[in-house]
């Protein structure tokens, strides 16, 4: 009797649940486009995270009671960092299409390896410089700043400064990572993020919005979300690889891209080849040539550590939890 080899799936239930995920995020994008025709970029992020806060706050009522000053500090840092990353990104998005959006929005991948250099003096490896000069040139033919119809306006600066707190957020993850609980600081800081988007408001002379569907539908979908996302998260990644799961989310701005198209938004061609660029970066930035090195050195002494080698597991672990608690 003839036994057919079984063939391998070519994405698990983990990753298939990632992929799903992953283009969920990249519809946020068009869902705050949309939004922010009907309301004003604060007062859309104080809704966004104070209804991502007050769901969380149902899933983790059971370890609420417990929190601690330092998870109160941690949470409010954090939240300060998603205010302003998300928040300018929601200006950003006033006046340029969510396509633009998310493929400016990944040039944090390349950055956190440069902002971990400045804070913990830890040198980018070689990937990482060349993830940088390819998504700086991919920013560049993105922008196309000597094109009449696509310039390099405040929506584009906007997201650009963006990059700089959503980068900032992961370092402080990071930072955290292992001396806080999760959930208790989750809800601090989305809790944080939109408050100080409501309070933004009078600074800058933002009046609240009438009445729309749009964007009550905009900002209970997100919250739902986020909430949806972190916890599918949490659950596959206990078995799909750091590197699996980045070649997943680099396609986020992909996704955001198709979406985006859909929905009508088209990108000139210079523009699509810049995207590329940044996508390559990102992907490249996060490659580790010595994982391998790495990994036969454990095979053979487990308990053998290096600071490079522990420097790099905060590095990925800064970067997982980011992924787990904070595409939202």
């Amino acid at each position: 009797m003839l036994h057919m080899p079984v063939r391998e799936r070519w994405l698990s239930r983990q990753e298939l649940a990632l992929v799903l995920v992953t283009a969920v995020w990249g519809s946020t994008f068009l869902i705050v486009h949309i939004a922010v025709q009907y309301s004003g970029p604060w007062f859309f992020v104080g809704m966004r995270f104070i209804t991502a806060g007050l769901i969380s706050a149902v899933i983790f009522a059971r370890i609420l009671p417990g929190i601690t000053r330092k998870e109160v500090v941690a949470g409010a840092a954090i939240g300060v960092m998603i205010f302003l990353g998300y928040g300018l990104q929601t200006v950003g998005l006033q006046t340029i299409t969510s396509s633009t959006s998310a493929f400016i929005t990944a040039l944090y991948v390349p950055l956190v390896p440069m902002l971990q250099w400045i804070v913990f003096k830890k040198p980018p490896r070689l990937p990482t410089w060349v993830g940088v000069l390819l998504a700086f040139t991919g920013l560049m033919l993105l922008a196309d700043p000597g094109s009449a119809s696509f310039s390099f306006g405040s929506g584009e600066i906007m997201t650009v400064v963006s990059t700089l707190p959503i980068a900032a957020e992961i370092i402080l993850i990071g930072w955290f990572a292992g001396k806080v609980d999760l959930g208790r600081v989750t809800v601090v800081q989305l809790l944080v993020a939109g408050l100080l988007g409501f309070l933004t408001m009078p600074v800058v002379g933002e009046q609240p919005p009438a009445f729309s569907w749009v964007w009550v539908a905009a900002a209970v979908t997100l919250g739902a979300a986020s909430c949806l996302i972190q916890l599918t998260m949490n659950w596959a990644q206990k078995s799909v690889s750091p590197t699996r799961a980045t070649i997943i989310y680099a396609a986020e701005p992909v996704w955001a891209a198709l979406i985006g198209r859909i929905a009508g938004e088209r990108l000139p061609q210079i523009a699509i080849v810049g995207a590329a660029f940044i996508v390559a970066g990102a992907l490249i930035s996060e490659l580790n040539p010595r994982k391998s090195t790495k990994s036969s050195t454990e095979a053979t002494a487990p308990d053998a550590h290096t600071p490079d080698a522990d420097a790099d597991d905060a590095a990925a672990s800064a970067s997982q939890l980011e992924r787990t608690d904070q595409r939202i």
